[in-house]
């Protein structure tokens, strides 16, 4: 299977399945003498793992990492840096009736044609749990960019018909709600929301955003490796996402020129814009502005319900899917979109020290 491995300057490389020995991450590229430890990376961890709150699968799964190399008397060495979770909560035998059909809404039939047989027992490299990898690859690319004055914040913008209210964001309330929701008041009716879907044997999906701010301007390139390009390939990417905005996004093809374009203006003695419909990305590379990207999510697609599929005799059948799922993915899939924003960034920061002569002569000028 090829397609594991993300990046140019600093490259991911996922590994692992659902009910697998374990799961992991290799990161190759990431520069030398930064501190890490299995702390700055379990902080991470701990926001996607299950069994956490009513808004999660029952799984329960500790998710501790372990970082097998690439660190040396408590900084990165700029050698691979190979993590490591192990599986401990699997119950493959939940899976084993799926072997025979194939269910609405997942890998299944995809995986059979391509590859004429697939990991059943929980979706393989197709499950959540892969992204894992991901999250502990983030965890290093957000602290290194946090050191140059970027924070990079993800959160849930909605789920179902329940959305926050802006004025009532509190960053606080992101790892303390069980939604991952900035507005407290929000997130109790998406919690009764959540639990009446659950009551119905489904589940409901939702809106991820991710604001990006202290990005300097011009980074990214401006042809096929455009920043938000990138960061939509990275973020669309993570299986649940079906859609991806930047700035005002589907809006903008209903406004006019005039209502569209940001107007520059001088602020405290820097370029400013006095609007942020561009969502701090044109023409590819950022504009100094913050970053807006929003994610839409699907609904988990394993439910109770009874559905109606074919199995592999070509049998129309109809099923009930049995097992321990998430009513809703949202929750932990925002620091997920998180991590793969991160990575995105930093690896065109890299880049970019490189764009201009003069910082590579002044680089190595003696």
């Amino acid at each position: 299977m090829s397609g594991s491995i993300l990046g140019n300057n600093i490259k991911i490389s996922t590994w692992g399945e659902s009910h697998g020995a374990a799961l992991g991450v290799v990161i190759d590229g990431f520069p030398a003498g930064m501190e890490l430890c299995e702390e700055d990376v379990q902080k991470l961890l701990d926001r996607r793992k299950p069994g956490t709150s009513a808004a999660t699968t029952s799984r329960k799964e500790d998710d501790k990492v372990r970082i097998l190399s690439g660190i040396f008397e408590g900084k990165t060495t700029g050698t691979p840096i190979s993590m490591l979770v192990e599986n401990t909560s699997q119950r493959s035998g939940d899976y084993s009736e799926i072997a025979s059909y194939y269910r609405p809404g997942h890998a299944d039939y995809p995986f059979d044609m391509k590859y004429g047989f697939r990991d059943y027992r929980g979706g393989g490299r197709s499950s959540g749990r892969e992204t894992i990898g991901r999250v502990a690859a983030g965890a290093l690319c957000k602290k290194l960019l946090s050191q140059m004055g970027i924070d990079v914040c993800a959160y849930t913008r909605s789920i179902g018909d329940v959305e926050i209210d802006d004025s009532k964001f509190d960053k606080d309330a992101i790892c303390s709600t069980p939604t991952s929701m900035p507005d407290r008041d929000a997130d109790i009716k998406a919690m009764e929301l959540i639990a009446a879907k659950r009551a119905e044997c489904d589940s409901i999906g939702g809106v991820i955003e991710c604001k990006i701010t202290g990005v300097p301007a011009g980074i990214g390139e401006p042809v096929f490796d455009k920043l938000d390009a990138l960061l939509s390939r990275a973020v669309m990417s993570v299986g649940a996402v079906k859609a991806i905005e930047i700035g005002d996004g589907t809006k903008v093809s209903k406004y006019t020129g005039s209502e569209n374009n940001d107007e520059f203006i001088m602020e405290e003695g820097s370029v400013a814009k006095a609007t942020n419909h561009s969502g701090g990305i044109l023409g590819g590379m950022s504009d100094g502005s913050s970053i807006m990207l929003r994610a839409h999510v699907k609904p988990t697609p394993s439910i109770a319900a009874s559905q109606n599929t074919v199995n592999k005799n070509g049998e129309n059948i109809e099923i009930n899917i049995k097992g321990r799922h998430d009513p809703v993915v949202v929750p932990r899939a925002v620091v997920v979109v998180e991590s793969m924003c991160a990575i995105t960034l930093l690896d065109l920061m890299i880049s970019n020290m490189y764009a201009k002569a003069e910082n590579v002569i002044n680089f190595y000028k003696k």
